[in-house]
């Protein structure tokens, strides 16, 4: 399986998020919205516990991550970072609800040499991470918006 950026072999969508925190779960609601319709591409659902995420990201050659951020954007903001080219900015990912922050499993999967390849961020501004709360209505209109993009960043279409 190629993305169309031409890299061959294994492509995954790393969906990062805690499904009852909120604005947390967008990640997971990118996986919904993705469901089947990237063919043979992983789609990968994660609370976001570093080494889970380090270990997901082993063997990948194209890796596509999405998770909340809390960065002082607005609600539903979304974001693209090419973090195989560079560091993901650590503010708006270190104050993670997942603890240890997906900036610093990044640079750790770096030093370890587990990067893939090609490795992209689509971080989604969050406002409410409390327990039990519903996807925020901007970040739910933010979550469609990054699935249509992933689509046609990685199939082309």
């Amino acid at each position: 399986m190629a993305d169309r950026a031409g890299e061959g072999g294994r492509v995954i969508v790393l969906c990062v998020g805690n499904p009852q925190r909120g604005d947390d779960a967008a990640g997971r609601g990118v996986a919904e919205a993705l469901g089947a319709s990237l063919g043979e591409v992983e789609i990968i659902e994660e609370e976001g516990e570093a080494t889970r995420l380090l270990a997901r990201l082993e063997g990948a050659d194209a890796a596509y991550i999405v998770d909340a951020s809390v960065s002082g954007a607005s609600v539903g903001d979304i974001r693209r970072f090419d973090v195989s080219a560079g560091q993901l900015p650590p503010a708006g990912f270190a104050a993670s609800t997942h603890g240890f922050g997906l900036a610093e499993a990044l640079e750790l999967a770096r030093s370890l040499c587990l990067m893939p390849q090609r490795c992209v961020v689509y971080a989604i501004e969050g406002g409410t991470f409390d327990i039990g709360a519903p996807l925020s209505p901007a970040v739910a209109a933010a979550v469609g918006i990054v699935a249509d993009r992933l689509r046609v960043e990685i199939l082309g279409k």
